[in-house]
């Protein structure tokens, strides 16, 4: 399909999807109140929850001394794994509401780890604990030892949780949330497995291997069918690694490191493949998000840009105008973390890099991202992987030159196309006029 008719399919298609989305709901203060009440209904008076567990959690701030939980949907057990991020929540058309009535809907029950002594000088124990520290690696009962079994097995987990009394639930969403929210949380005394979790065989054989570096166990476990949901939570739980290197790992450090790691093996598998024959243009949108992929012939090359619209949840002000970030790699890689588009930019690039996997070829990729003011709460870069990895699925537009299509995504941006070249890597290669140059805003 030519560029120009696939530009007015794809417009058709999103005037189509705006007229099919709903409003955007702010109603999150009394959904937390309907979960108070469940929670009240569900708290027996010995403080012990009778839950199941689809996954855990494991927070960052101030590390090494961490908050770990055990994430539980109270009152809704029966469709507890519809509470897991993964990529069937794309494939089900959630919306940003939907996102946060699931997280909102997780207890988190939370006990703090010290981690400080993870891993080769060996240790993990709770904090204000004393005794002897109870090493990550060896962890098979307690609290870390429920929540390792919890995280290696391949359906949600029957558990009990002892709360450290009647708490007041906390409410409260911090900086953690902004990410990866996860709802009102509660102290922890106890957690007791319900059942024997069903562990799956790849999984198993990782485990058991305390000479494998976590790095290989992760790809090993990829290229067994395991998506990169299931091996981060395995990740983080401290069950991949090197014997008594291993460690818990903060649930949003965990993400990133998959999609980089899982990210590098497919560069090494596609570097030596026939480039794309031809110049191709990608387009979807997900939750106030649109993603155009360039795909040029020529070796591995990669770039993301984005763009966040005044009045979205990255880019608050209405008045601040269009920010830009960009972060690129070449045939080698990065040696160092991208920190202007964080998370998004691995997220974005395994999902290129699955599709010129799949086709056995590799090409030039550059991704431009628009963040529009629909977007009004944060989900997740689960997000961005899935609407990449699906913008590949149906129509195509196709171009003569790759300044051609820069030149015929621009006029769909919202910043003019000089901006866009003076951010870009790729783009600012394209040979131009002056009158480029000039912002059109």
């Amino acid at each position: 399909m030519r560029l120009d008719e696939f530009i007015e399919y794809e417009a058709n298609e999103r005037a189509e999807r705006r007229r099919l989305a709903s409003e955007k709901d702010y109603g999150i203060l009394d959904h937390l109140d309907s979960f108070e009440r469940r929670f009240d209904e569900h708290v027996s008076d010995d403080a012990v929850v009778g839950s199941v567990s689809p996954s855990i959690f494991v927070g960052r701030a101030d590390y090494p001394n961490v908050s770990t939980g055990l994430l539980s949907p109270v009152g809704r057990e029966e469709r507890a794994e519809a509470f897991e991020t993964s990529a069937a929540w794309y494939e089900e058309g959630v919306s940003i509401s939907d996102v946060f009535d699931r997280r909102t809907s997780l207890l988190n029950s939370t006990r703090g780890v010290d981690v400080a002594d993870a891993g080769a000088s060996g240790g993990v124990k709770s904090v204000g604990e004393g005794g002897p520290a109870e090493s990550v690696h060896d962890a098979w009962d307690g609290w870390l030892g429920v929540q390792r079994e919890i995280a290696i097995a391949d359906r949600p987990v029957d558990v009990e949780i002892g709360l450290d009394g009647r708490p007041d639930l906390d409410f409260e969403v911090g900086t953690e949330d902004i990410k990866t929210p996860t709802g009102p949380r509660a102290a922890a005394r106890t957690a007791d497995l319900g059942e024997n979790p069903h562990v799956p065989r790849p999984v198993k054989k990782t485990l058991e291997d305390d000479d494998w570096r976590a790095e290989g166990a992760m790809t090993y476990l990829y290229r067994r069918g395991f998506d990169v949901y299931e091996i981060n939570t395995i990740l983080s739980a401290g069950a991949l690694g090197r014997g008594e290197n291993r460690r818990l790992v903060p649930t949003r450090w965990s993400i990133t490191a998959v999609d980089d790691t899982v990210g590098q093996f497919l560069r090494g598998s596609i570097r030596d493949n026939p480039a794309v024959d031809r110049i191709e243009v990608h387009r979807n949108e997900y939750l106030g998000n649109a993603f155009w992929v360039i795909l040029v012939p020529g070796r591995w090359e990669y770039e993301l840009v984005e763009m966040k619209s005044p009045g979205s949840i990255w880019n608050p002000d209405p008045e601040a105008g269009v920010y830009l970030a960009a972060a690129s790699e070449g045939r080698e890689g990065r040696t160092g973390y991208v920190e202007e588009t964080a998370g998004a930019y691995y997220a974005a690039r395994l999902g290129v890099l699955e599709h010129l996997d799949d086709r056995g070829r590799q090409a030039k990729a550059l991704v431009v991202r628009h963040v529009s003011d629909d977007y009004w709460g944060p989900v997740g870069v689960w997000q961005v992987r899935e609407a990449v990895r699906d913008a590949f699925e149906g129509e195509r537009g196709t171009a003569e030159t790759f300044g051609e299509a820069v030149r015929g995504i621009a006029d769909h941006l919202p910043v003019s196309l000089g901006r866009l070249r003076r951010k870009s890597t790729l783009a600012a290669g394209l040979q131009a006029n002056l009158a480029d140059f000039v912002d059109a805003e």
